[in-house]
Formats: C-alpha cells, sequence, structure tokens
C-alpha cells in the first residue's frame, strides 16, 4: 500500500526542497513508524510496507533495518547510472561453463572420496585422506550455495533455492533458510551493530571498538551477561528433512565399508576434523574484508557509502580467486550481490572510478595482510 503525506505542501515548495516542508514530512514518519509498522520514504513518498514486509526475499528483518528512514539516499544517481552500464555489457548474465566447473569439482571430490574407501580400504591414512578431500569439497559447496542463495547462477529464482537446498543443506548440512535470514541482514546493514548477524557474536567475541564497552555498561547495569542465541524460528521441518538427508547419504555411502559403529566414529572425526580446517577457512575468507573495516551503530549513510566504507578487497590471483571463492572482490560483491562472481574482476576498474569520482577510499590488500589484519589489536591497546 502507499501513502502519500497527509499534509503534502503545495507541489512548488517540494520541488524546491523547502527546510519546512522536510521537517514536516520527517515528522510524520517518525509518528508513524512503530514496532508494529514499517514505513518507508522513497522520493517523498511514505510507503507503508508493513504488509508486504513478510514477503521480501531477504526477511521481515530487512526492511524493518531500515523502517522509518528515507531510503532515497540509497540510489544515487552515478550508482544508477552505473549499474545501468553494466546491464548493458551483460555483467548480471552467468556463464554456464563456469559454474558447471564449480559443481563438477564438488561432485569429483566426493566420489574420489568414496572410490579411494573402496579400493584402498578404510585405513587410517586413507580416511584422514579422504577429510581432507571431504573438507575441500565442503568449502567449495559454501561458495556455490552462496552464489545460489544470491540469485546469480540460473535466470530462474526457484532453481537457484532449490539447489542453494542442494548443496547447503544436503552437501552440507546446514540450514538454508536460516543462513538466508541471517545473510540478507548482513548485506543489508554490513557492519552495523547490532543489525549485522555477522558481527553480533554475544560475549564470545567482542568486534570492534563499541562492543566491549557496551557488554561493559550491560554488565554494570544490569550483571547479566546475555550471549549469543540461535534463532530456531527460521528453521522449518523443510529444513530438518534436508539436513538429515546430508547424515544419511554418509551412512549409505561409507555405512558398507565402515560398519554401522564404524561409520559413527568415521562420521564424527570427519565432521571434527573437517569443521576444524572448514571453519577457520571461511571465517578468514568472509570476515577478512569486514572486520578490519570501519564498525559502527547505526549512522544512517547512503546504501552505497555503508557497503564502501564497511568493506575491502584482497588482490587477484587464481589461487585467491579459488581459496575465497571470489570473495576476494567483496566491495564489487555488496554493491551488486546478484552479478556472477567471474564478472567481479571486470567491473572492478568501473567501481573505482565511481569511488573516485565520489572520494571514497577503495581498500585493496594482500591475502596474507587481510588474514592478519583481522587479529590485530586496536592501536590505542
Amino acid at each position: 500500500m502507499i501513502k502519500e503525506d497527509a499534509a503534502k505542501t503545495p507541489a512548488s515548495r517540494e520541488r524546491e526542497g523547502d527546510p519546512a516542508s522536510i521537517r514536516a514530512e520527517k515528522t510524520r514518519t517518525d509518528r508513524e513508524v512503530s514496532k508494529t509498522d514499517q514505513w518507508l520514504v522513497i522520493n517523498r513518498k511514505v510507503y507503508n510496507v508493513t504488509g508486504w514486509a513478510h514477503k521480501h526475499p531477504g526477511g521481515n528483518q530487512v526492511l524493518n533495518h531500515y523502517a522509518g528512514e528515507d531510503a532515497t539516499s540509497q540510489l544515487v544517481k552515478d550508482f544508477q547510472e552505473l549499474r545501468r552500464t553494466l546491464e548493458a555489457m551483460n555483467m548480471f548474465s552467468a556463464n554456464p561453463v563456469f559454474f558447471l566447473l564449480h559443481f563438477a569439482q564438488v561432485f569429483i571430490l566426493e566420489t574420489l572420496a568414496w572410490l579411494m574407501v573402496w579400493y584402498f580400504g578404510s585405513g587410517w591414512l586413507v580416511t584422514i585422506f579422504i577429510s581432507l578431500l571431504l573438507t575441500i569439497s565442503q568449502v567449495q559447496s559454501s561458495y556455490l550455495q552462496h552464489d545460489l542463495g544470491h540469485l546469480s547462477i540460473f535466470t530462474k529464482s526457484k532453481w537457484n533455492h532449490l539447489m542453494q537446498i542442494i548443496m547447503m543443506s544436503h552437501f552440507k548440512g546446514l540450514s538454508t533458510k536460516w543462513w538466508n535470514y541471517r545473510h540478507s541482514q548482513h548485506h543489508v546493514k554490513t557492519n552495523i551493530y547490532p543489525k549485522d548477524p555477522d558481527i553480533d557474536m554475544g560475549a564470545l567475541f567482542l568486534l570492534g571498538e563499541l562492543q566491549p564497552v557496551k557488554v561493559c555498561l550491560e554488565l554494570l547495569k544490569e550483571m547479566n551477561l546475555c550471549a549469543g542465541h540461535l534463532t530456531v524460528n527460521h528453521f522449518s521441518l523443510q529444513d530438518v528433512a534436508w539436513v538429515s538427508s546430508f547424515y544419511i547419504r554418509h551412512f549409505i555411502t561409507f555405512g558398507p565399508f565402515y560398519g554401522i559403529f564404524g561409520t559413527i566414529f568415521h562420521h564424527f572425526l570427519f565432521l571434527f576434523s573437517e569443521r576444524l580446517i572448514e571453519s577457520p577457512w571461511i571465517t578468514l575468507v568472509t570476515q577478512m574484508s569486514h572486520i578490519p573495516m570501519k564498525m559502527s551503530n547505526e549512522q544512517n549513510w547512503d546504501w552505497v557509502s555503508t557497503q564502501i566504507f564497511t568493506t575491502c578487497n584482497v588482490e587477484q590471483s587464481l589461487f585467491n580467486d579459488w581459496f575465497t571463492g571470489h570473495l576476494n572482490f567483496q566491495i564489487e560483491h555488496h554493491l551488486f550481490p546478484t552479478m556472477p562472481r567471474h564478472n567481479f574482476h571486470k567491473v572492478q576498474p568501473l567501481v573505482r572510478s565511481l569511488c573516485a569520482q565520489h572520494g571514497l577510499q577503495y581498500v585493496k590488500k594482500p591475502l596474507l595482510e587481510s588474514f592478519s589484519s583481522q587479529l590485530s589489536l586496536p592501536s590505542h591497546c
């Protein structure tokens, strides 16, 4: 439903951007927004998105983060023009061969792990080796499900959603719905505490300069430490079924070689070794572009500036592209989330030009430096 400002000022005053008109519109917006209502101002029109918010692909919380704000500033003219240019260059069209090879990589690694056990037996050396193979498969599956979650492979959304479920839940044993819910908020409010779930880690890890202060104040005020929680309301029976298929497939694949108890032991060994390697791998890759950058409370920056302030890139190489799943181009990815990753390096010069035009710093680092910068202490410590 669209609802224009009831106390509309004369058209001439609107065109001139009269301060009184702007204040009146802002006052009305603030008054209309409540915990249950969601309103946005776009081009001096107030939109009630409450009834539509639950249909948003990123979930209700995404629009809730912008409730009561003026969204017009997100659509800056130069950025719009750049996007139109990139669309004309077919930069949002996926290369089927590129993604076919990446899918094949996962299937080959999974098949090779089974063939190793079938041919060489289930000894310790074989078990350790296939765990390494499956770890690489898990990481590359993470990157593919990320592509699918951003609708950047298939032209039809339903095919992206289906294949994301297969890669995330069937191949990795994790909830797709839970990941989508959190990741959408990360892209909307990158490094904005506490709206970005990727930097809100409860009391286990306190990131940036604001979170330690906030937690200390809460401790002094309430003497109660509130740790992060699992958003179980974002799971479904369908999620449970698909995640279960990951474990069922594991038992069917390796049960004949290890036996029932041996398969259970191998499964936990595999999960332990795989998580022990995969978790730091994925964490380093996904956070190396954000943790070293600016973290803050809500600043109401325009969307383009937010992505650039809070994101940096890593230098390109064949190894870096493979190791990071092309997330070494996080600035381009955050500005154009639906763009296939194989096009990031092509649009990078245009993005850098846009940043230079508006005086925005475009940060790019070597891979090892980006890893070490996550562990660096603030200069005042």
